[in-house]
């Protein structure tokens, strides 16, 4: 264990460690996929769309071990003893920082169907780990602001497209698809900028889980409806994390069915669909906010709030 180095000896270890993993593996992962479009035969497709996904695994692998080696993290995690790698499930979490996707690869990695993101198209270009993304079969979406819309009427709905195309794809190997409904990691001045309802968490966006739910909710298992808390209400930068400045985490993890009457309904052109499924979203993030106020209290019972 190296959590007795200073925090800059830590980081700077965690970020080789990192950078390592992912030039070794990434070369390999997108090897890999390329076979997919140059072999005929659909059982050898498959297989390498299997080895795809346990090259990603061992990359998080890897960022486990360097987060032991580094870290002295004190894990308070509940929910994750009954899931099965075998269900489809859909995954949603608040957003803090960017240490949250780490964490929840980390604690999540083989015990379900890997995680994908549906992600901004420009995310395509970031060096490496776009074209990792890529390989993965993540869907990129391109999204279009209201503004634009207003303009171009004929364009609604479009930033969606890739949305159906992964749909349809996720239906044949189970998969987990997750989205951070807020769209973007908290901060006090887009809480203040939303005027958001929230005393914790940003306003939800509904849309993307909604066609998600509505395409394919019949595959899905359930929900798994993720808080975490870092105690005394900081949200950590993703350098304090990896250079061991995070010292506590608490991560709860419920599994909630999904209403089945959301199933096969279309969320852009059913009124009605979207009404209903924003209720519930807010009232799952109504709970989810309560929730995060209670997991700083039992921060502060713990004395880990100092």
């Amino acid at each position: 264990m190296l959590s007795s180095l200073p925090p800059l000896l830590r980081g700077t270890i965690a970020a080789v460690l990192l950078f390592a993993n992912t030039i070794v593996l990434a070369p390999v992962l997108v090897f890999v996929s390329l076979l997919r479009f140059v072999l005929p035969i659909h059982y050898l497709q498959k297989l390498c769309t299997v080895l795809a996904i346990k090259i990603a695994e061992l990359w998080i692998s890897g960022n486990s071990f360097w987060m032991r080696l580094t870290q002295k993290m004190q894990w308070d995690v509940e929910g994750i003893q009954a899931l099965d790698k075998n269900h489809w499930y859909l995954v949603t979490s608040n957003h803090q920082s960017w240490a949250d996707i780490v964490i929840l690869q980390h604690l999540l990695n083989r015990k379900i169907p890997m995680l994908k993101f549906f992600l901004k198209q420009q995310l395509i270009w970031v060096p490496v780990i776009g074209l990792c993304w890529w390989a993965l079969d993540f869907p990129f979406m391109k999204r279009y602001t209201r503004e634009y819309l207003e303009k171009h009427p004929e364009k609604r709905g479009k930033d969606f497209e890739s949305t159906h195309r992964a749909c349809e794809k996720f239906r044949h190997t189970p998969v987990t698809v997750f989205n951070f409904l807020e769209g973007t990691r908290f901060t006090p001045a887009k809480h203040q900028r939303q005027q958001s309802p929230y005393r914790n968490l940003l306003k939800p966006k509904a849309g993307g889980i909604g066609f998600v739910v509505g395409a394919m909710g019949d595959c899905l298992n359930s929900l798994l409806d993720i808080t975490i808390a870092y105690p005394n209400r900081t949200r950590p930068s993703f350098w304090e994390f990896i250079s061991g400045q995070v010292d506590h985490v608490i991560v709860r993890v419920e599994q909630k069915e999904i209403p089945s009457h959301f199933l096969g309904r279309n969320y852009f052109e059913d009124p009605s669909f979207q009404a209903e499924f924003q209720a519930w979203v807010t009232a799952l993030w109504e709970e989810k906010d309560s929730h995060v106020d209670q997991l700083q209290a039992l921060s502060i019972t713990k004395g880990w709030s100092v």
